[in-house]
């Protein structure tokens, strides 16, 4: 949940820090990359951070936020669910988001919304979505998740920041199977040339 113990991916975390350390926090972002590559944990991470008590570039991990967070239970970080396996409705985005963020933050400086797997947004959930984007309140920051960037209108993608996730380097996703795993030199390489340089299907297999 912190930038610190994730893999990889230094040029997002360094842009999300950067971010915080300037106080040009971007109201609506997409991660794009593989399945499995680390998006929600990007997001996680970046999220706790905007919330933690402490208003440095990495989240502390003690504070009453933090705590919450790490338990799943923070009022203004709010991960986005749907039913169907293959849509996200545009009843679930305005029930979810646009009829919920104009309420103010519980107890946080922002209200943060995670969409997970957001090219299953129709195109009308994307529509409903974009008024809130062009417009958000101070507090509003939207952080959509896609494995398959091409499935997003154009129209949410120009309003976003958009950041890509990258392979992880060889020699961070060994050590970490080795060392956080627990694997073999052996096991670890076979894992390395079945994920190619995506830790999350290294670690599922």
């Amino acid at each position: 949940m912190y930038f610190k113990d994730i893999v990889g991916h230094e040029d997002i975390i360094r842009h999300f820090k950067s971010s915080i350390e300037l106080d040009k926090i971007g109201h609506a972002y997409i991660i794009s990359g593989e399945i499995d590559s680390g998006k929600k944990l990007l997001a996680k991470a970046f999220a706790a951070t905007l919330q933690c008590e402490s208003g440095e570039s990495e989240a502390c991990g003690k504070c009453k936020s933090c705590i919450k967070m790490a338990s799943g239970n923070h009022p203004d970080i709010i991960t986005v669910t749907h039913e169907k396996p293959n849509v996200i409705s545009v009843d679930e985005i305005r029930e979810q988001v646009v009829d919920s963020i104009c309420v103010k933050p519980y107890e946080s400086k922002y209200k943060i919304y995670i969409i997970p797997d957001a090219q299953l947004l129709n195109a009308q959930a994307q529509n409903a979505l974009l008024k809130t984007i062009e417009e958000p309140p101070e507090y509003g920051i939207i952080i959509l998740l896609t494995s398959n960037l091409n499935k997003m209108l154009e129209t949410v993608i120009s309003r976003c920041i958009v950041l890509n996730t990258k392979p992880v380097r060889e020699r961070d996703m060994l050590e970490y199977l080795m060392k956080q795993m627990n694997l073999t030199e052996e096991k670890a390489y076979f894992c390395l040339d079945f994920a190619q340089g995506n830790l999350g299907k290294a670690i599922k297999l």
